[in-house]
């Protein structure tokens, strides 16, 4: 048996699988794809995820790879404010594939075995329900563990196949996602342009390339991924000319319906990390830190159970609500805001006259508090 499986080698697996092997833990690591891997994502990492990976000792190498944004840019219809992170604080934008890349071997480094291209078809389950492995492979093959870390995403087919996740009714938005080459105006500033439809995030990534992100709430609609990116550049006064040279470098990626809510951080034998725990709407930018810290607590829960013999999800569920319950509120308020076109029409108005409250929005979201700690 295998002390430790966790399923799923973006951030919060990757992270969950260096820390328990670095506490000495038998941990394989297992993903459905090759790496280095394409992944839809802002690529951008917010002063407080760059602290998480200073503290694991791979901060440096991931800021030698990446771009560093020293703050970001919020507009809304009729406004805009520009504000730097405090004291020399910077976030980096770093394409995932890359960043992605950098923790798998971080954790292999640390003694993890790496299993890629290893579909996992669901768990394993003894009694009482406790998951004590996995089914994977084209023939089901089963393997054993004494704690199982699901980080397999959104559509997580263990966190769903226990019944701890589930879409959520509300909002229903879509998230699509290219590189432009050829952009213009571009700064050290990240950019996150809220509209009454949705929003939009820009960032350069480096070598002349602009990572751009929309995201929608398509209801019914059936539109066709290149024409949401089109529409949502050329509908924008503030985006249009700036883009009329660029040029589409890569194909659309979408992902969606986002919203994934959980009942519950875990069950006996099981936890969850990353998305599998619950989507956050990415509009304030630190999907990335909730993924990474999120990897850590798993971990961290991880060791309890195998040490102590004791499920440990309600000590995780504990541990994540500490952790993100203030973040979680802003997020809600957001998302609240940008489904309301007259919401959005209020704000933008106020935050014309008195940009101080998005300003502390920016600090908020970037996690500078803990960036500073």
């Amino acid at each position: 048996m295998t002390p430790a499986l966790v399923v799923g080698a973006g951030p919060a697996g990757a992270v969950a699988a260096l820390v328990l092997a670095r506490a000495g833990v038998h941990v394989r690591l297992i993903d459905r794809s090759e790496f280095p891997r394409d992944k839809l994502c802002g690529d951008t990492l917010n002063p407080g995820a760059l602290s998480i990976l200073d503290r694991l000792g791979l901060g440096p190498r991931v800021r030698s790879r990446a771009i560093p944004i020293s703050g970001m840019l919020v507009t809304g219809p009729r406004a805009s404010v520009a504000c730097d992170y405090p004291h020399g604080i910077a976030g980096a934008a770093i394409l995932r594939r890359d960043l992605d890349a950098m923790l798998v071997d971080a954790a292999v480094a640390a003694g993890a075995e790496f299993m890629p291209s290893m579909r996992v078809l669901g768990p394993l389950t003894g009694i009482g329900t406790r998951v004590t492995g996995l089914r994977m492979g084209r023939r089901g093959e089963r393997m054993s563990a004494g704690v199982v870390i699901a980080a397999d995403g959104r559509r997580s087919r263990l966190a769903s196949g226990m019944g701890l996740t589930r879409f959520a009714a509300a909002p229903r938005r879509w998230a699509f996602g290219a590189y432009f080459s050829d952009v213009a105006g571009l700064t050290t500033r990240g950019e996150m342009h809220i509209r009454t439809n949705g929003y939009t995030g820009v960032a350069a990534v480096g070598g002349g390339i602009t990572n751009v992100c929309a995201v929608e709430e398509l209801a019914g609609d059936r539109i066709p991924p290149d024409q949401v990116i089109a529409r949502a550049i050329a509908g924008d006064p503030q985006l249009r000319d700036r883009f009329a040279r660029a040029r589409q470098v890569s194909p659309v990626s979408s992902l969606g319906p986002l919203a994934v809510e959980a009942s519950a951080a875990g069950c006996a034998g099981l936890l969850l990390a990353g998305d599998a725990a619950g989507f956050v709407d990415p509009m304030t930018g630190d999907g990335l830190r909730f993924a990474l810290r999120g990897g850590e607590l798993a971990a961290e829960a991880a060791l309890f159970e195998l040490q102590a013999g004791i499920p440990a999800y309600k000590r995780l569920d504990e541990a994540r609500r500490r952790e993100f319950a203030g973040k979680w509120r802003v997020n809600r308020a957001l998302r609240m805001l940008v489904g309301s076109p007259r919401a959005v029409r209020i704000a933008a108005a106020i935050s014309g006259l008195w940009p101080q409250p998005v300003r502390h929005l920016v600090g908020i979201a970037g996690d500078v508090p803990l960036a500073r700690s």
